[in-house]
Parts: C-alpha cells; sequence; structure tokens
C-alpha cells in the first residue's frame, strides 16, 4: 500500500488549510519534512483519505473539523508538555 500524507497549517483566522499532500514519495517527502522540522505526525488512515480530496491551499470542510481538531489538541497538549519539560530542565 503506497503511503500517503498531508501537511495542514492552523491560523486561528480560520479553518485549518492544506499545504501539503501527497502519496507515495510526495508522501514520504512531507513525513521527512516533518520528522526534521520537528512537527508531530499522526496517522489515521480514514481522515488522511478525506483529507487527500480537499484542494491544496483550501480550508478543511466541516465535516473534518472534529477529528482535526482532536489532533490539534492532543498536538498543543504534547507542545505544552515539551514546554513544561523543557522549562524545568533549565532552571
Amino acid at each position: 500500500m503506497k503511503e500517503k500524507a498531508a501537511a495542514l497549517v492552523y491560523d486561528q483566522s480560520g479553518a485549518p488549510r492544506i499545504v501539503a499532500k501527497g502519496a507515495g514519495e510526495v508522501a514520504r517527502k512531507i513525513i521527512d519534512s516533518a520528522k526534521a522540522e520537528g512537527i508531530p505526525i499522526q496517522k489515521n488512515e480514514v481522515l488522511i483519505e478525506a483529507l487527500l480530496q480537499v484542494e491544496l491551499t483550501k480550508e478543511i470542510p466541516p465535516q473534518l473539523y472534529r477529528a482535526v481538531a482532536e489532533i490539534l489538541a492532543f498536538v498543543y497538549r504534547l507542545e505544552k508538555a515539551k514546554s513544561h519539560a523543557s522549562s524545568l530542565l533549565h532552571t
């Protein structure tokens, strides 16, 4: 099965937008770039299929809000925990 990936950006001025998407080699590059930048990666086969249907640079549709919001909430909690752990190490 071909690897698939999508990258989202959320600037809180609207719904999250698709900034990169693809399968195969394109997906591998998206994943490698995310790993290199320390961006969390979430695997969800059902969601990726839906995200791949969204046009590049477009906001995600309302039916995907809940699923994406759950992932964003997880990422924010993860970032907060990392920040807290880092501050504990530097005090």
